[in-house]
């Protein structure tokens, strides 16, 4: 018979694993090689064909010709094409040979990131470095939703720029019998997002953070928590990456030794 400690450790390497192998994909956060902030006048980017602007109308204009191989919706663009990336969303992708150029705006910005699957980083990568699974970060804590989403303001790893996610509640739960409390972020797909510092950003976790995502809480607010499965942002992986802050609260003054380290 397994232990609870065995059983905890044989599904978050499962998790793990996928975790690593989405990390992997030819097109994912550790392929990026260029992030270009573009501007009204149009000018060519550095190991790509055509120009790229953006004229200040909402939308980011790419000019190529047909020869230069660039796609856009599986088109081939041969003059000018104008795109609409939105705020806060993914952003339109341009496929250029085996390249993929991510078109992203960011607040009243527009931005260019180049996805190679031949990147150092994705080509070097070797896995995510983490602290050893422990029962001890699986907590029970209690989810208490506001009355009404609110849109909160956070900062970015770029200065400047600012992001603006979701809040929904506050989770509280116990470390060593100390009370601690984050806001809640809505999860992309369902759930909650807790996004937090602790006393390992810095040192042996990335400093900007790291984030935890968690199931919907049950029906008297009790929610599992388990600081296992906390992850880097994409921006501990590349230094291409706009990620945002946490909430300025969600600073935990315990240091959370569970979950992805980083070796940066």
């Amino acid at each position: 018979m397994t232990s609870v400690a065995e059983d905890l450790t044989t599904e978050w390497q499962r998790w793990h694993d996928e975790r690593e192998e989405t990390l992997r994909d030819p097109h994912g956060w550790l392929s990026l090689t260029a992030l270009e902030w573009l501007q009204p006048t149009p000018r060519a980017i550095d190991a790509l064909p055509g120009t790229w602007a953006a004229p200040g109308d909402g939308t980011v204009v790419v000019t190529a010709a047909a020869a230069d191989g660039v796609e856009v919706d599986g088109t081939m663009v041969d003059g000018s094409v104008a795109v609409t990336p939105v705020d806060g969303a993914p952003g339109v992708l341009v496929t250029v040979g085996d390249k993929v150029v991510e078109l992203a705006r960011r607040t009243d910005a527009y931005v260019l990131r180049v996805r190679d699957p031949e990147a150092p980083t994705r080509r070097d990568f070797t896995g995510v470095p983490a602290f050893p699974v422990d029962p001890r970060w699986v907590v029970t804590g209690r989810y208490e939703p506001y009355a009404e989403p609110q849109r909160i303001t956070v900062g970015a790893v770029v200065d400047g720029l600012q992001h603006f996610p979701t809040a929904v509640g506050t989770v509280r739960f116990t470390v060593d019998g100390v009370e601690q409390q984050l806001t809640a972020l809505a999860g992309k797909d369902g759930g909650l997002s807790l996004h937090f510092r602790d006393a390992t950003s810095g040192t042996t976790t990335y400093g900007g953070g790291r984030i935890l995502r968690t199931d919907d809480a049950a029906g008297d607010g009790s929610l599992v928590i388990d600081f296992n499965r906390t992850v880097n942002l994409p921006c501990a992986l590349t230094a291409f990456a706009t990620c945002p802050l946490p909430p300025a609260e969600n600073v935990l003054d315990v240091a959370v030794d569970a979950g992805e380290k980083s070796d940066h």
